[in-house]
């Protein structure tokens, strides 16, 4: 709590708004994939849960990062850590391609649905923000008032960009392949940045991790839109 208050009373200083402005401009930058999933999580929302599901989902993901902000760093270092949220994003992203279920499901059912988007959403984005949550730690500081207030400010850029693009993915479903081969790419990528994979490959020369991260993330791509074109064509089946 001291530092808390420490902090906030360090807003009168310029130092502490250029900082805001950094926090805010880094989760801008870094935060369009972030803004693919929650708005993919939301679309199968009825619309007047819809814009919840949202703000909501974005409250939860900038507070599990605020939380992780700490942590982060020694998180990325333990083996393993990575290649289990690299394989949780793959089963996300093939789970976002399932088409939206009847939209004729009870208030009941629909609201089952807004806290596993809200679920979807954060557990997302802790696998995806490890850069994010790393840049705004360090352009914060230490200043835990100035990670609050700068995450907090973030909020409504990120909500906003949802919201743009759950708006597209009505009109152009064709963004959900493009999103879910997106997060593919990613969960790749993080499955070969585990340290166990870095420490495999260090014997092999120069180029070659980056070699074997470009060719997980292809694989993470490919196997997501497979997975999500086998599931749809299982699911028309069943239902035919």
């Amino acid at each position: 709590m001291t530092e808390l208050l420490s902090g906030f009373s360090a807003t009168t200083q310029p130092q502490f708004w250029v900082a805001v402005l950094q926090i805010i401009w880094i989760n801008v930058l870094l935060s369009g994939d972030n803004a693919i999933v929650i708005a993919m999580a939301c679309r199968q929302l009825p619309k007047r849960q819809r814009v919840a599901g949202i703000v909501l989902g974005t409250v939860a993901a900038l507070v599990l990062r605020l939380i992780f902000a700490s942590i982060v760093v020694t998180l990325m270092l333990i083996p393993w850590v990575k290649m289990a949220g690299g394989v949780a994003l793959l089963w996300i992203a093939a789970k976002l391609l399932m088409p939206t279920e009847d939209p004729s499901e009870e208030d009941a059912a629909a609201a089952h649905g807004l806290w596993r988007a809200i679920g979807v959403i954060a557990v997302a984005d802790v696998v995806m923000s490890l850069d994010n949550v790393i840049a705004v730690a360090a352009a914060a500081d230490g200043n835990i008032a100035l990670l609050v207030f700068g995450l907090a400010i973030s909020i409504p850029a990120i909500v906003g960009g949802a919201t743009l693009i759950a708006a597209l993915i009505n009109r152009f479903p064709l963004i959900v392949w493009a999103g879910g081969a997106l997060l593919g790419w990613i969960a790749g990528d993080v499955l070969a940045s585990d340290p166990v994979i870095v420490d495999a490959v260090k014997g092999l020369g120069a180029g070659a991790h980056e070699k074997i991260k470009l060719t997980c993330a292809i694989v993470g791509m490919a196997g997501v839109l497979i997975a999500g074109y086998v599931g749809r064509a299982r699911l028309a089946r069943q239902t035919s």
